[in-house]
């Protein structure tokens, strides 16, 4: 429950009033003052009230009905007046700090104002005092009714604060406001919001009736917080109710499939949005454009974004990191400027995709002077984003001593992304003094994170200091500390498969580990040596090889070369970066099989053809260890 004990006086904020202008409101409508001068209050309240609902959609005539209201003599504290006022302000989007300066001087509002300012206050960019609004209702004895929840809980999602959420919910319980729709739909997405989709679910289960706002608000809560497959299975679980998706379930449904790299299934919802006609929703074709630079097919989502009607900045962003990511730094940075020249503000997102182009293509240079420019000419203040991706840029180009410098004068603290960032540039590049500073620093920021044991233990086997390798892993025991383990996903028909190192209990297991000796002996031919590097125990090479081979990847690849016709290009999406020996082999894969095969790994896309892959900067990697030998059921995770 909430406490009353954070509640205050308002703060009474001075109001400025813009004179009214005769050229702005029909004189008709405005009997001067002067020639007035017995027309009651209540005649003028009643005449403000009904121009405020003729001039709805003007913030300017807004403030003009309100100065003529003050220019007759109508007071501020007026209930009546102030009621109206506000909930124009609110409707309008007009700064709340307008409307507070209203509110703060009636004296006896009813719940319509209250529920007005609370609602104004979660639609807007600070919604905190929404919550502070609340506690004051208590405090000024009104009672709140079945729409202040809604709003509230609106702006408890917004601030994330679930513990408040959750008091907020024992009173709506306590109230006997549960059973209404409206107010549970508000439940579900403020859990869902707060991340505790779990939650979420709970409730949305337990409603006697489930509109679409229900759907959308769950579908969305699972797709969000990473669990596209629970997203994609209540999909098929509100078609089977009967219940009509709209834009916002398929915007959902779009970046669930992302999120698996489910590109065939997004085909088929892109067709489904086609016949119905949501193809003209701007934020449908955003998904769209997402779900497609995502899943690795740049060509489809430049075609999206070519073909669409009305772009925002959200548009031109999702295209220029989904050309950054997927290799084709150059293009992002010709569509920035393009976006600059049609007089879009390029945001801060926007300019870490910028940056990321830079970093991936080598240009330096180029890098830092998009970094002035983001700070000069749009004003944007660089966060701990943009620096993390100037520590990138310098790293990737072999600057590592500058990279270290960089951060070393950074206004900001750097964090723990920062410190990684340059410890992998250190591994790529073979620092180690500046690798092992680095890590010093990411154990006093984050000691539990398993991919820095990795990384330096990398480093350390590339040196061949076994000793030290074997340190690291007795402190990662002696922590607690355990490295995720590796699964690589792919799509087939209607369902996605998931692998793991050395799986075995697939259905098709024995054709796959045939595949993958015939794959060996391929690539043999072609001059293939295994990266033994990459695998961080002290022992003999034949080994090494033997467990390099069996990692989740080429094991999916291995499944999609027997089920797929020659020439069809294969999707993998795997959680964990790819090693240098994965990468080695699969370029030669592409070559040997005559396949285009796109992986998506946590950090970025790799587009193999012809023996080559889209990134440039891949002559020297992030050496990888082997992958544990956890066995785990690989399976079909969702079939429609």
């Amino acid at each position: 429950m909430l406490s009353n004990s954070r509640s205050s006086q308002p703060v009474v904020l001075r109001s400025h009033y813009l004179s009214p202008s005769s050229s702005q409101i029909p004189a008709s409508h405005i009997t001067p003052r002067s020639a007035c001068p017995e027309t009651p209050i209540p005649f003028i309240v009643k005449k403000c009230i009904a121009l405020l609902q003729i001039c709805a959609s003007s913030k300017f005539k807004l403030k003009q009905i309100h100065a003529f209201s003050i220019r007759h003599g109508v007071a501020p504290i007026n209930p009546d007046m102030g009621k109206h006022l506000i909930y124009s302000i609110v409707s309008l989007s007009a700064p709340m700090t307008y409307a507070h300066s209203i509110f703060a001087q009636i004296q006896n509002p009813n719940v319509f104002t209250w529920n007005t300012m609370i609602r104004g206050y979660a639609e807007s960019e600070n919604p905190e005092p929404a919550i502070e609004l609340y506690n004051r209702m208590h405090v000024n004895a009104t009672e709140p009714d079945t729409h202040t929840y809604p709003f509230l809980l609106k702006a408890v999602s917004k601030v994330v604060n679930v513990r408040v959420g959750e008091g907020i919910h024992s009173i709506v319980v306590r109230n006997g406001f549960e059973s209404l729709v409206f107010v549970q739909n508000s439940l579900v997405h403020m859990y869902a919001a707060c991340g505790h989709y779990e939650n979420a679910y709970k409730l949305f289960e337990l409603m006697p009736e489930r509109d679409i706002i229900a759907w959308n608000t769950v579908i969305n809560g699972f797709a969000l917080n990473g669990k596209p497959i629970e997203a994609l299975t209540l999909y098929k679980e509100m078609g089977l109710e009967g219940v009509e998706p709209d834009g916002f379930t398929v915007v959902s449904l779009l970046s669930a499939c992302a999120e698996l790299d489910a590109l065939a299934l997004g085909r088929r919802v892109h067709t489904y949005i086609v016949k119905v006609g949501l193809n003209e929703n701007m934020h449908v074709n955003n998904a769209l454009l997402d779900l497609y630079a995502k899943c690795g097919n740049i060509m489809e989502a430049q075609k999206v974004f070519g073909e669409m009607e009305e772009r925002n900045v959200v548009s031109w962003t999702s295209l220029i990191v989904g050309l950054a990511v997927n290799g084709f730094g150059t293009e992002a940075l010709e569509h920035f400027g393009e976006m600059e020249k049609q007089q879009f503000v390029p945001s801060e997102i926007t300019y870490v995709g910028v940056l990321y182009a830079c970093s991936h293509c080598g240009m330096v240079n180029e890098g830092f002077n998009y970094f002035k420019r983001m700070k000069e000419k749009y004003g944007i203040v660089p966060r701990m984003e943009h620096y993390g991706c100037m520590v990138d840029l310098l790293g990737r180009a072999g600057l590592v001593k500058e990279a270290y410098e960089y951060i070393q004068n950074m206004p900001l603290q750097p964090n723990a992304v920062v410190w990684r960032t340059l410890l992998g540039a250190c591994t790529i590049h073979g620092h180690l003094a500046l690798g092992e500073v680095a890590r010093v620093q990411l154990l006093q920021l984050e000691p539990k994170h398993c991919g820095d044991y990795v990384l330096i233990s990398n480093l350390y086997a590339s040196e061949q200091r076994w000793s030290d390798v074997h340190n690291v892993r007795k402190t990662m025991l002696t922590q607690g500390v355990r490295k995720a383990p590796g699964h690589s996903l792919v799509e087939l028909g209607n369902c996605v498969h998931e692998f793991v190192m050395g799986d075995r209990t697939h259905p098709q297991s024995e054709a796959i580990y045939a595949m993958l000796v015939e794959i060996s002996k391929k690539l043999k031919l072609e001059g293939y040596v295994p990266h033994t590097s990459n695998v961080l125990a002290d022992i003999e090479e034949e080994e090494k090889a033997n467990a390099l081979f069996y990692h989740s990847e080429k094991i999916a690849i291995a499944f999609m070369l027997i089920n797929t016709p020659s020439g069809t290009p294969i999707r993998v999406v795997k959680n964990l970066r790819v090693c240098a020996d994965c990468h080695l082999a699969i370029k030669l894969i592409s070559k040997v099989f005559n396949r285009e095969i796109v992986v998506r790994d946590r950090s970025r896309f790799h587009h193999f053809r012809d023996g080559a892959c889209s990134f440039m900067l891949w002559k020297k990697l992030v050496k990888q260890p082997r992958q544990p030998m956890c066995i785990r059921r690989s399976t079909a995770l969702w079939t429609i």
